[in-house]
């Protein structure tokens, strides 16, 4: 058994290049050991698990959809919304939702105090995912590239 302790797994901070993107990530499951490069299932571990935190007027990526992925979220603290293809649905503490395959999403948080979120996804290999604001793609087959007619930087097209 390996056993962590959240207060110990430091936050990787992701920020898009004009900042409307922004997480601090504390990846869980990577410090349980999982290798996310690998093919081997069990280096890889079926399923990936993090604690998100987006300050507020933030958005944690772009908007989005995975080709295979499902994505599990539960709400610990702040308010936000929930961008998805029906619109927008507010989410605040002790909320839990599910995207599958194929459903576009994207979290922001429109409140005054940092959005904290815990996410569990399956790890499909061969995953794919489209960006509908860009109308672009990207590719995981196991290296990540972004795919129109040339390579592109991730946030073409988003901010």
């Amino acid at each position: 058994m390996k056993k962590i302790n959240v207060r110990d797994v430091p936050a990787k901070e992701w920020v898009s290049p004009k900042g409307r993107f922004t997480s601090l990530d504390q990846e869980l499951s990577v410090a349980l050991g999982r290798d996310p490069l690998s093919l081997d299932l069990r280096s890889r571990h079926p399923f990936d698990v993090e604690i998100c935190r987006v300050p507020a007027g933030k958005a944690s990526c772009p908007y989005h959809s995975h080709s295979a992925q499902w994505e599990f979220y539960h709400v610990i603290s702040g308010t936000g919304i929930v961008r998805h293809e029906q619109g927008k649905t507010p989410i605040g503490p002790d909320d839990c939702f599910i995207f599958g395959p194929n459903e576009p999403h994207q979290i922001i948080n429109d409140g005054a105090a940092e959005l904290v979120v815990y996410i569990v996804a399956d790890n499909p290999v061969g995953e794919s995912c489209y960006y509908p604001d860009s109308k672009k793609w990207m590719v995981l087959s196991p290296k990540r590239r972004l795919l129109r007619s040339e390579p592109l930087d991730y946030f073409d097209g988003e901010e």
